[in-house]
């Protein structure tokens, strides 16, 4: 169950453990939204879609549908449970530029409720207990 603080809607600083976790595209052209902001600011690399760069983690949100998403979450998931000193700040990926509603995302990230270090925004948090039938904790 989740019951830990949510990712801010806005970043504007990391502490040294964390990281901006960010919805990019495949050629990491980080040009607009939350891309944009983690190539300016936390390490993000241009041409590099997928991944941890500085202290952004880049998970591709821009090549077909929902389906085609998922695997690069579960990556990413797997990713944060082998690093725990990590904290990993979960932005809305896919719900801006992307074009995809809160209730499309969310359920990808079913697996992170559970993992102490992936902190994620509340409209995820909510639409996943919401889909499930959990009662928040």
């Amino acid at each position: 169950m989740y019951n830990r603080a949510y990712t801010p809607e806005r970043i504007s600083e990391l502490k040294e453990n964390e990281i901006f976790v960010f919805g990019s595209n495949l050629s990491g052209m980080h040009g607009g939204g939350a891309a944009w902001l983690a190539y300016k600011r936390f390490g993000a690399v241009w041409g590099e879609g997928v991944g941890l760069f500085g202290q952004t983690y880049a998970i591709p949100t821009m090549q077909g549908g929902v389906e085609t998403i998922k695997p690069y979450v579960d990556d990413f998931i797997r990713f944060a449970r082998e690093h725990k000193e990590l904290t990993f700040l979960v932005t809305r990926i896919g719900c801006g530029i992307a074009g995809f509603h809160d209730a499309e995302i969310a359920p990808l990230f079913n697996e992170a409720l559970d993992v102490a270090n992936i902190i994620l925004p509340e409209e995820f948090v909510e639409n996943i207990v919401a889909g499930s039938g959990i009662l928040p904790s």
